[in-house]
């Protein structure tokens, strides 16, 4: 076998053994080196030179990178897990044609999908969406992604969040949890805008906690809100800027003036 894929193979079976225990400060320290000795290979993206073992080589890349995704989901690190996502994605597009499937690939392509739902790129998501096969779109991880971004554009909070008990994959906690943030952040908002105050109970019911303890905790995140005598004041609301009054009367003379003027001309 080629020394360097050996030196690879060899690296990359130290970093499984690592992620395994929960090792992960290992892990990223062994993925590290493995980016780098991945260079020597002319085979892989975007060089795609055919070498004698470019199968062979295209193979261990694809699973390094796919194993550095779920990684990057495991550390909660977003931004990697963008860049690792962007590095594999030529092994799933690109060299399509010349290796079998992966496994994995509904499983980090769903994830992806969700990490842009999260995070608010609903484009890039139809992007990413249009770029499926319709076989792609029937597999539980695509559609699992498909069906929060709807309940989330139809404002069914209570199903993107009752979605949890459904995962397809573990791995899909994290970005499940970052959602069931910015969906509790969107409701919030509306209730600062139309309440000046709601009851605990209430409140609770509305940002969908399971208890008064999920809600006092969320609460302490805004610090313009108060829990007093059984109610929750949203002091944000009073401070808001009063709307300025519109000027009827005197738009309705200019409209009549312009009127008269016109009749004028004509």
């Amino acid at each position: 076998m080629d020394p360097k894929i050996t030196e690879v193979s060899q690296a990359f079976e130290r970093f499984k053994a690592a992620f395994v225990r929960n090792d992960f400060d290992k892990c990223s320290e062994l993925l590290s080196q493995l980016k780098v000795l991945l260079t020597k290979f002319k085979s892989l993206p975007p060089l795609f030179e055919e070498t004698p073992n470019a199968i062979h080589e295209l193979t261990l890349a694809r699973d390094i990178y796919e194993h550095a995704v779920v990684l990057s989901v495991k550390i909660e690190d977003l931004d990697a897990f963008e860049r690792d996502f962007f590095q594999l994605k030529p092994y799933y597009t690109d060299a399509c044609g010349r290796l079998p499937q992966s496994p994995q690939e509904y499983l980090i392509l769903g994830l992806n999908l969700l990490r842009l739902l999260v995070q608010n790129r609903i484009a890039e998501f139809h992007t990413e969406l249009e770029l499926l096969s319709a076989i792609a779109l029937e597999n539980p991880c695509i559609k699992h992604a498909v069906e929060l971004e709807q309940s989330f554009m139809e404002g069914a909070y209570n199903r993107v969040l009752s979605a949890r008990k459904t995962l397809p994959h573990e791995t899909y906690d994290y970005f499940m949890d970052l959602l069931a943030k910015t969906v509790r952040d969107e409701i919030a908002g509306c209730n600062e805008k139309a309440y000046d105050s709601l009851s605990v109970n209430d409140a609770q019911q509305i940002l969908l906690f399971s208890s008064d303890q999920e809600l006092v905790e969320y609460i302490k995140e805004h610090p313009e809100w108060e829990i007093k005598n059984g109610f929750v004041y949203f002091k944000q609301a009073r401070e808001s800027e009063p709307c300025k009054e519109i000027p009827s009367l005197q738009l309705i003379n200019q409209t009549l003036s312009y009127a008269r003027e016109l009749e004028r001309i004509v």
